[in-house]
């Protein structure tokens, strides 16, 4: 192995680790504190939310409320609420839907996609609002999402069930013109100005907020009355903020990202985990980590081609651009305000090239000494590859178990390498840790 690169070692993080045992008796008993039978008639309608995020155990927690809403002798169906994704198509939408395993034969009901609105109102400001038409010819929507920290904005509420009313049953429309909003007013103004005509106008009847751990697994489901949106969704974001996933140090030369994807996160890759929320190509002052450069080696499957967020990188391989569906990724990037999400940086046929030239662009530091972390994608962080110059310091970690021994970068013969995850397999115990 050329000295030209790090050696490298695996650590496993240890987070919080709160977990809900059972999905379907937690999502019956939250949904049963709200005694909807009080609200929803035998025989009535419910639309509930779908997004097209990669939320844990999402087939389980909607099929739980199907069948809690069945008990009342309801009438549910799924409703893709997830703005511009999926192409901007209702079906590309149902195809989402469905790839997360919510077939209508899974849940039990119809799954019922278009990208036609109606138009209920407009806000103070002046724009229109806009809601999905199956979920609002229904006698009741029931709003499923999960809270975490937004990826572009900062505020008492971020992304959550407040933002699945605006962007998700917005459908396209919606999202283009809320984006636009933001633009010229603050995402709190929008976000509750919007939020407050929907609840008003468009017969939310409960929310079913998610919270996970940074085991990507389900670690709180809580069923929250429509008047409680607001006040419960800010505290349920401060325990998102404490269980998310993190990067093991605040600060590398390079960020090695096997895929990123919609699924992964609403940026492709979160910026709260890359420290890049409010420029594409370098932390905020107050920002952490401090990331110098990215290189991004493939989108997941799960996206569709979509590769909104692969402008933050500066290099990535050639056939992660072979992946991607510019008009999918545009549409979702122009749609969300961020058009430089959809730049293409500067790509490479091998990870041998793409490395040698990132680590030839990070100042000073001698390839060897750079610090390197490598992940499968800024969801799943429990394991992650380190660069040698880590190794003191994760030593003195109590949060960190060095699970392997330093070892050169497995870089085959053609300059490739495999994916992290499966390096991981089997690796030996470090001597003396």
């Amino acid at each position: 192995m050329s000295a030209s690169f790090p050696k490298f070692f695996r650590v496993r993080q240890i987070f919080d680790r709160p977990r809900v045992d059972s999905i379907p008796t937690e999502v019956d008993r939250q949904l049963a504190r709200l005694q909807l039978h009080n609200k929803i008639a035998a025989g009535q309608s419910v639309a509930i939310t779908v997004g097209s995020r990669g939320i844990a155990n999402i087939d389980r927690i909607i099929k739980a409320a199907v069948d809690h809403l069945k008990g009342l002798g309801a009438k549910p169906f799924l409703v893709p609420a997830m703005g511009s994704h999926g192409g901007g198509t209702a079906a590309g939408q149902q195809a989402i839907v469905e790839g997360y395993g919510l077939t209508e034969a899974f849940a039990g009901c119809p799954i019922r996609s278009s990208m036609e609105t109606v138009v209920v109102c407009r806000t103070s400001e002046g724009f229109p609002v806009h809601f999905d038409r199956h979920a609002y010819e229904a006698d009741h929507v029931l709003v499923c999402g999960r809270i975490k920290p937004h990826t572009n904005f900062v505020g008492e509420v971020e992304s959550g069930l407040m933002k699945m009313m605006l962007i998700g049953l917005g459908k396209h429309e919606g999202a283009k013109i809320y984006h636009r909003a933001i633009q010229d007013y603050s995402f709190g103004q929008i976000i509750r100005s919007v939020a407050g005509e929907v609840l008003s106008r468009c017969r939310i009847v409960a929310g079913l907020g998610i919270v996970e751990n940074g085991y990507d697994e389900t670690a709180l489901v809580e069923a929250v009355a429509p008047a409680d949106f607001e006040r419960r969704e800010g505290e349920l974001l401060k325990l998102a903020r404490r269980w998310m996933p993190k990067l093991p140090f605040d600060r590398a030369d390079i960020l090695l990202i096997d895929e990123i994807g919609k699924n992964i996160s609403g940026a492709g890759m979160d910026t709260n985990v890359v420290g890049r929320k409010f420029y594409d190509h370098r932390p905020a002052d107050d920002e952490w980590p401090k990331v110098k450069r990215i290189c991004l080696r493939g989108l997941t499957e799960e996206t569709h081609g979509n590769a909104a967020g692969v402008g933050m990188a500066e290099f990535c391989l050639q056939r992660a651009i072979d992946q991607v569906d510019w008009k999918i990724t545009k549409i979702n990037c122009l749609t969300g305000g961020h058009i430089t999400g959809a730049a293409a940086p500067a790509t490479y046929d091998t990870d041998r090239e793409m490395l040698e030239s990132a680590l030839a662009n990070i100042g000073l530091v001698e390839p060897p000494d750079a610090r390197v972390l490598w992940i499968a994608n800024t969801l799943h962080l429990a394991e992650v590859e380190c660069s040698a110059v880590y190794l003191a310091d994760a030593r003195q970690r109590d949060d960190l178990e060095i699970i392997s021994e330093l070892r050169d970068l497995p870089l085959d013969v053609t300059g490739m390498l495999p994916e992290v995850s499966e390096l991981g397999a089997n690796q030996p115990a470090a001597a003396g840790d």
